[in-house]
């Protein structure tokens, strides 16, 4: 009898990460902190209009919207971003009532080229305002539909490789050309992931805590089926739906023995759902993991002041609300840690700035990486997601 069943089994450290060092050679995200950025920053200064509005859904918006929005509150640009990604009609006219038209600059941002969200909205822009080069860029595969047009009509294109995914193409140009657009220091972001990569790949400080969490999470996967983030920033608000579709696109597979692996995405922010996730967490079924994300110091020193009136608490009266944010994560972290049998662990930002968000989601592209090849599935590929989208075709040609 011959039997070919190619048993899934867990394999070791050292073999994973040679398998991750082999799938550099494939994946392109690997290579995108060493990339050269000057193309991107002369053409971005001559783009001379005040608002910066990003036409894309899923990954070609979610990275560069998390990177902005934590680095927003510290930080006078004196352009904004617009990130356009739904077609609630609604919800497009009102984002469209907060910016003058006339002096906005479109990036339209497609890999396909044939996204039926960012092309539908595109058409409508071109309906409102006369799209030329002068006021679009377009980024997109360098054989689609969307990159023709952009060369047949004088509009700057910027070309993503296929070899890059779109939930990790956040460190591309689909996130450092708008991003650069407004002010941020894109090659500062690149060092943070430099400072990642070049660290795990020789297996030093980044190496440990990445291979041996993902190994964690897969060997417990049966139990701890649900990954939860808590990040103890509002800032933070955006990454967290930015980690969310990493998570899920990627990990959510069949793997080589055609088993449905389930690691699911949650994502919270702190101390708003003190109030409601974290009693789940306490006392409900111990089926979670959880990692806090704490920022050390958020570059703000307002303090909560003392008052005459009648109210309590002048214990906290002199504290900044910094600190008391951070009090609130480690209370909460303290509590989580007393229960002994809740799998947890702290992420540290120093402070708000480039180099320190990049660091944070470079490792966590890293960490998925490393959970694809424990998991054995293809983490970067989506194809429940692709029969969706055949599905819609057919339907509105019919």
């Amino acid at each position: 009898m011959e039997y070919n069943k190619n048993f899934y089994q867990i394999h070791s450290n050292d073999d994973i990460f040679q398998r991750i060092k082999d799938e550099r050679a494939e994946i392109g995200y690997y290579d995108l902190p060493y990339q050269d950025t000057n193309d991107i920053k002369n053409y971005v200064a001559t783009v001379r209009q005040r608002h910066i509005v990003v036409l894309g859904i899923g990954g070609s918006s979610l990275g560069a919207r998390a990177i902005y929005e934590f680095l927003l509150p510290s930080n006078k640009y004196q352009k904004d971003l617009i990130f356009l990604e739904t077609v609630d009609p609604l919800e497009i006219k009102y984002c469209l009532k907060k910016l003058d038209i006339n002096d906005a600059h479109f990036v339209v941002i497609s890999k396909s080229g044939s996204t039926i969200e960012t092309i539908s909205l595109f058409k409508y822009l071109s309906t409102l305002v006369e799209v030329n080069g002068k006021n679009c860029t377009i980024i997109s595969e360098a054989k689609t539909k969307l990159t023709k047009y952009a060369n047949n009509n004088d509009i700057k294109v910027f070309e993503l490789a296929e070899n890059i995914g779109g939930r990790f193409s956040v460190f591309s140009v689909v996130g450092l050309v708008p991003l650069a657009m407004v002010g941020a220091d894109i090659d500062n972001l690149l060092n943070g992931c430099r400072r990642v990569s070049d660290s795990f790949f020789k297996q030093k400080e980044y190496y440990q805590p990445i291979i041996s969490k993902a190994r964690f999470l897969v060997e417990n996967k049966a139990r701890f089926n649900i990954n939860a983030i808590f990040s103890y920033s509002s800032s933070l608000e955006s990454f967290n739906k930015w980690y969310v579709q990493l998570w899920a696109e990627s990990l959510g597979k069949l793997n080589i023995n055609k088993t449905r692996q389930a690691l699911t995405p949650i994502a919270l922010i702190g101390p708003v759902d003190q109030h409601s996730f974290l009693q789940l967490i306490i006392d409900g079924v111990r089926d979670k993991t959880v990692t806090f994300i704490k920022i050390a110091d958020l570059k703000d020193d307002t303090i909560i002041p003392k008052s005459s009136a009648n109210l309590g608490l002048e214990y906290a009266e002199g504290l900044s609300f910094n600190d008391l944010l951070n009090k609130q994560a480690d209370a909460t972290i303290q509590s989580v840690e007393a229960q002994k049998d809740i799998p947890c662990d702290v992420i540290t930002i120093s402070t708000v700035d480039e180099y320190n968000i990049a660091k944070l989601m470079f490792s966590y592209q890293l960490l998925v990486s490393t959970i694809g090849q424990f998991l054995q599935i293809n983490t970067y590929d989506q194809p429940g997601v692709e029969n969706g989208k055949v599905i819609l075709t057919n339907a509105l040609k019919c």
